[in-house]
């Protein structure tokens, strides 16, 4: 797919919900539609917990983005999947740690695009793109990302709830082994995906609300399908566990208990 340019405005289709925009709406966010809010209230309404899972999730990429920048050194950072922009994204944490981060952001979404190219700005010293691609297409990716990542140096590939929307598992083994192939040794896989471990019946029935409308379509998986992802990897403590277990700081006002969202931090040898 070839990447727009900036005079060009995308067609956004608002007759459908979409997943970001729905994640937006229970992030508290304005960048949304009311057929997106409608959803957001359906699966609500039998799934009260689903803005703590969003939230989870959020505090999980902040945390994981801290620990890699602050802890590990890591100064560049390949975040698929990237949503909507709304507060502490991937290059402002990271940059606030180190200012001389590299963040690109990958997405398919029209309205992400739009967004992107307004907010995702990062600091003099780092820098921050956007690459308009999917995650089936992990090639595009690698050579659009190269514009901005030195491949030679190691990489943290941020996963967060876009593994979820590839339904094969023999599919997405493919995709992460050629985007994971690429990175240096010493790089690092954060994922995290919804789970059927806590809740099967209501993780099934949120998917399926989803699926009768929504896109694209949501597949949940296992606590052990989720650590299958780091096949190969060497995982950090404690592992793959709800997102909101993960490390969680003791200065984080409002603990979320255990979420149907979990996560994992690797390291590739």
């Amino acid at each position: 797919m070839a990447p727009q340019t900036p005079d060009q405005v995308p067609e956004i289709d608002t007759s459908a919900p979409h997943n970001p925009r729905i994640w937006n709406y229970w992030l508290g966010g304005k960048d949304n539609y009311a057929v997106d809010r409608e959803m957001g209230e359906q699966i609500r309404s039998f799934f009260p917990e689903i803005a703590d899972n969003a939230r989870a999730d959020r505090e999980f990429l902040v945390r994981t983005v801290t620990h890699l920048t602050r802890d590990k050194g890591v100064r560049q950072f390949l975040d698929i999947g990237t949503g909507l922009p709304t507060h502490n994204n991937t290059h402002e944490v990271a940059q606030s740690v180190a200012p001389e981060a590299r963040v690109v952001y990958v997405d398919n979404d029209p309205l992400v695009l739009v967004h992107a190219r307004a907010l995702l700005v990062g600091t003099e010293e780092g820098a921050t793109d956007y690459v308009d691609a999917d995650l089936r297409d992990p090639d595009t990716i690698l050579r659009a990302a190269a514009a901005t990542l030195d491949f030679t140096q190691p990489v943290a590939l941020m996963l967060l709830g876009v593994v979820n929307f590839v339904e094969d598992d023999a599919e997405v083994r493919s995709i992460l082994d050629r985007l994971l192939e690429a990175l240096a040794p010493g790089s690092y896989l954060v994922a995290s995906h919804p789970t059927d471990d806590l809740d099967p019946e209501r993780a099934h029935q949120v998917a399926a609300a989803w699926n009768e409308r929504g896109t694209p379509k949501l597949t949940v998986r296992s606590a052990a399908g989720i650590e299958a992802l780091f096949d190969g990897l060497e995982l950090l403590e404690p592992g793959v566990v709800s997102c909101s277990l993960w490390r969680p700081e003791q200065t984080e006002v409002g603990a979320i208990g255990p979420v149907s969202e979990y996560g994992g931090v690797a390291r590739k040898p």
